[in-house]
């Protein structure tokens, strides 16, 4: 589904991605890990679109993306660490992307009601997306991210600063929406939630893709001393 090719990127004269090849594939759910400041929010915004790579190639689903990115975003969603809601209702912030794409009224509200349930916020209709809490925010940005029902979702430390009860919802909504065919790609700090939701695992470290395999096999069996220093606490900023 997407190949990135010697993929570089630079701010400046800093070097924040180095030469990263790399494979995601259609239906999985895909970790980036690694220390703060490693690169993991560059590449997911190379891989939604918002950032062009200063060198290198990317493609999505076979198509090289170069010119030809607000076509292809359509099919890719990202959610931020710190989501941006909008000063209104949660079902006016949920079907703001369906209100974009010219969707009827009927339309929108059935899909609106299918994705609270998701999330776990049915009820939350009418209430001020501003004013509820860091977690119940979290859900609302996810569910307006899947209700276009897209391709590729990408989550940047979707559950960063939440508490455990947040936490537990958020992971079983990440669950659901990759069982319904929805590609998942996500950066996080916590390695045992990388263990428990990713079918691979790639790990960064100062910019340079060090090692990516089947998540099991990176935390049981790690290749890359830099990745075993990481994964048991050794390497550490």
């Amino acid at each position: 589904m997407i190949r990135l090719k010697n993929v570089s990127k630079m701010y400046g004269d800093v070097m924040a991605l180095s030469r990263i090849n790399l494979d995601i594939k259609r239906g999985e759910i895909f970790a980036i890990i690694g220390h703060s400041g490693a690169g993991k929010t560059t590449l997911l915004r190379i891989l939604a679109m918002i950032e062009k790579p200063s060198e290198g190639e990317y493609y999505y689903n076979g198509i090289k993306v170069d010119g030809n990115e607000e076509i292809l975003r359509k099919k890719v969603t990202m959610v931020f660490q710190k989501p941006v809601m909008f000063n209104t209702s949660v079902y006016n912030n949920i079907a703001h992307g369906l209100k974009l794409r010219g969707y009827k009224r009927g339309e929108i509200r059935k899909r609106v009601k299918e994705v609270l349930k998701l999330v776990n916020l049915e009820g939350y209709e009418k209430l001020n997306a501003k004013r509820l809490s860091g977690g119940e925010q979290q859900r609302v940005a996810i569910a307006r991210a899947i209700i276009i029902n897209p391709e590729l979702l990408i989550l940047d430390e979707p559950t960063a600063n939440l508490d455990p009860a947040n936490v537990i919802i958020i992971e079983k909504i990440i669950k659901e929406v990759a069982s319904n065919g929805i590609t998942v790609v996500l950066a996080t700090h916590n390695l045992f939630q990388a263990k428990k939701l990713s079918d691979r695992t790639a790990h960064i470290f100062n910019g340079r893709l060090i090692e990516v395999t089947e998540t099991d096999e990176l935390f049981e069996n790690p290749k890359s001393k830099i990745t075993e220093k990481f994964i048991t606490g050794e390497l550490y900023f």
